[in-house]
């Protein structure tokens, strides 16, 4: 990702990643799964290893696995879709 609409993606990101601590509802167990699968994604690419840990850390592994190859502006993409559409905005 690189330009102009490169660095408005991710200043975008950013405030979207700060926004979703400010939601006046809880997301959805599953809603909380693919927020931090794409904020995963958009920050650290595909993931790594193997599924270790507690259902919940396995949880979280298998939703971030399951988007691996997903480019990082995608995934940015799709993380703030979701936060807009949760703050009702």
């Amino acid at each position: 990702m690189s330009g102009r609409a490169g660095q408005v993606l991710k200043i975008k990101f950013k405030r979207a990643s700060k926004k979703v601590w400010e939601l006046s509802e809880k997301p959805s167990n599953n809603q909380l799964l693919e927020l931090y699968a794409l904020f995963k994604q958009a920050t650290e690419g595909d993931c790594q290893g193997r599924a270790s840990g507690g259902m919940k850390e396995r949880a979280k592994w298998k939703a971030w696995n399951a988007i691996s190859g997903m480019s990082e502006s995608e995934a940015m993409e799709r993380y703030c879709s979701i936060v807009e559409q949760l703050s009702g905005l």
